[in-house]
């Protein structure tokens, strides 16, 4: 009886359930748009209001125009308003069907898993919660006024509860009455029971769950930086576990669960999400039977789980300095093949992690090699959260007798001195595929990310002359980067949103490949868009105060999105010369700002207006005043002898 008192108690502390005076934990959840939301990210607010809810609720819907009037008058003093709504019966299409019927123009917060409800022990819709941002307290929870009752209202309040206590936090005074109780509808926490929660089996359930999904990063060796070898280590980070789960840092798998169906998926399922959770909340029992996790310790991680390469090419080794910036390398490595092959399956290993950002291989022939063609005959990538990857089925890509490997090695010093040797294995197919598989890129190397934004949005896109199958897609951003997204528009009109990742991070890159591939017709428009938060709330900012350019180191920026594909009906012993269509496509993406597929001189950029400010109707072949494709491949070709860099390397 003692001990189920214990971890009750224990449940409660760690649970964060937050009453008036109490901290709120830190939790990140999606709005019915799919945009992200952090609580701790509004630091910079005087204060928070939480309004809690509910489909169909017409409490709550009376109750929003005055939290849209409070909203109006309390703006000029920072004050943020959000939604959540933890409702079982609510997902979020019946969410946002909800917002546009009833014009609720608050984001409105998606608690899946009800475990954001349960720590803030909600009960009914209608609650308001404000959050005082200097020490995330909760400063009142109540109705906004005393106008609604259960089938009554009043014509007008007396009592302005949400108000007095807003005026309150403003001056930085207490609350009077801190907790009110609120009128509205019941909310149902099926699995708010923490006696029950206690009796989950770690040997059984939470073990498991985490063999399969953790201990492949979180092994001796991995990336993960800590080993999940015993219970004793899992019931230390604990605490830790929770906190990034519900900030969702982990699993590292930041794509929209709502948009597209991805090949392996990290992302743990809401139920998963709610059992290790619970557990954690009630104290992370340790319960009977034999530890899983120590089995899992003893087992053998070999360095290729593909199988052993058919070459392994040992990229040069490099000594990493303890500190300071090292520009971009580009090793050469001559291939040695006597013969062509086709490639199907690649792996980079990095020699010290701790210092290697990422690799990008590829390959070239001839006499000239130059590091561009990492780009243009990409083979493999390497980045923190980047695994063995084998291309699409009976797809591949061709490497010719006699080709040079080359590499871009982006390494950031780890504060020791170090020399890296990395590798990268190649797998081959036995015969010729049927797919020749295309590796490109959709850039704006123009892109000025104002000081101070916290939200700065650029498009670019590629068009497609062709039909295609699309594989996969690969988002690419630097510290400031915030969120991410690819969107198919077709020739029809049509738009449909491909990948969304709401909460881009630095740390954590990968392809997204589809478990469907898409069939794109010749017309569609491929668009990436990026977000960036150049403010001082964003803590991997290197200076808010800077306007950031493309660059390739990571505090400057890039919009930069790779995608994989290949054409309808190609034969891969013969395949399409695209070279030209591919420069064509990229700078119009970046360029046509109005993503009309027409480029006027206003959209050239200040500088590009100075050096064809006489000469952009010698390019417009067919006096329409704009260029298509091929007149923007004869403009390219002329500033290229000016050494234009928005065009180098493309």
């Amino acid at each position: 009886m003692a001990r189920t008192v214990m971890m009750i108690s224990m449940a409660l502390a760690l649970g964060g359930w937050a009453q008036a005076g109490e901290r709120v934990d830190n939790f990140v959840l999606l709005d019915q748009h799919g945009q992200s939301h952090e609580l701790y990210y509004l630091s910079d607010a005087r204060a928070v209001v939480l309004m809690v809810q509910g489909n169909g609720c017409n409490i709550v819907r009376n109750a929003l125009p005055a939290l849209e009037e409070i909203r109006s008058d309390y703006a000029a003093q920072r004050v943020e308003f959000l939604l959540i709504n933890s409702n079982l019966q609510d997902d979020r299409a019946t969410i946002l069907a909800e917002s546009e019927t009833f014009g609720i123009e608050f984001p409105i917060l998606v608690d899946e898993a009800q475990l954001i409800g349960e720590s803030l022990e909600f009960v009914r819709t209608a609650e308001v919660i404000v959050i005082d941002p200097n020490d995330w307290t909760v400063a009142y929870r109540g109705p906004i006024n005393d106008r609604l009752g259960y089938e009554t209202q009043k014509p007008k309040a007396k009592e302005h509860y949400l108000r007095d206590a807003l005026d309150a936090v403003l001056h930085g005074e207490q609350v009077a009455i801190a907790k009110r109780d609120t009128v509205g509808c019941l909310i149902n926490f099926p699995e708010r029971k923490p006696r029950e929660h206690a009796s989950i089996s770690y040997a059984e359930t939470i073990a498991p769950l985490l063999v399969e999904n953790c201990v492949p990063c979180h092994r001796e060796g991995g990336i993960g930086p800590w080993a999940m070898t015993s219970y004793t280590m899992v019931h230390g980070f604990a605490p830790m576990m929770r906190e990034v789960i519900r900030t969702q840092r982990m699993p590292p798998w930041h794509a929209d669960p709502h948009i597209g169906d991805f090949k392996d998926d990290r992302g743990l399922s809401v139920a998963q999400t709610q059992t290790l959770v619970h557990w954690i909340e009630a104290g992370a029992p340790r319960g009977d039977g034999r530890d899983p996790l120590e089995d899992a310790a003893k087992r053998k991680w070999i360095d290729w789980p593909l199988g052993e390469p058919d070459l392994i090419v040992e990229i040069p080794a490099f000594d990493v300095p303890a500190t300071g910036v090292i520009d971009y390398q580009y090793p050469v490595v001559a291939s040695g093949l006597k013969e062509g092959v086709w490639v199907q399956a690649t792996q980079v290993l990095p020699g010290d992690r701790s210092v290697v950002h990422h690799v990008i291989a590829g390959f070239d022939t001839g006499d000239r090699i130059r590091g561009s063609a990492v780009f243009r005959n990409h083979l493999a990538t390497f980045a923190p959260g980047v695994e063995p990857h084998r291309y699409p089925e009976d797809s591949g890509i061709y490497v010719p007798a006699g080709a040079h490997f080359v590499f871009q090695m982006h390494y950031t010093p780890s504060g020791k001195a170090t020399t890296d040797a990395s590798r990268v294995g190649l797998y081959f197919a036995h015969e010729p595929p049927t797919h020749f598989l295309r590796h490109r890129a959709m850039i704006d190397p123009t892109i000025r990310i104002p000081a101070h934004s916290k939200a700065h949005t650029d498009s670019v896109y590629y068009l497609f002359r062709r039909d295609v199958v699309l594989y996969g897609l690969f988002p690419h951003a630097h510290y400031r980067g915030r969120a991410s997204s690819f969107t198919a528009v077709y020739p029809d009109g049509r738009e449909v949103r491909l990948l969304s990742v709401p909460r881009y991070d630095f740390n954590w890159q990968r392809f997204y490949d589809f478990t469907e591939p898409k069939v794109l017709p010749a017309g569609t428009r491929l668009v990436h868009t990026t977000t960036w938060d150049n403010s001082a709330q964003n803590p991997a900012n290197p200076d808010p105060a800077r306007e950031v350019p493309w660059g390739l180191q990571s505090f400057d920026e890039m919009l930069y999105g790779a995608f994989t594909f290949r054409y309808v009906g190609e034969d891969p012993s013969a395949p399409i010369d695209d070279r030209r269509i591919a420069v064509v496509a990229q700078m119009m993406g970046y360029l046509d700002t109005d993503q009309d597929g027409k480029l006027v001189f206003a959209e050239l950029g200040p500088r590009l207006r100075r050096l064809l400010a006489v000469r952009f109707d010698e390019f417009d072949l067919n006096g329409d005043g704009a260029l298509d494709g091929m007149e923007v491949l004869g403009m390219r070709r002329t500033l290229m002898r000016f050494g234009g860099p928005e065009f180098g390397g493309l």
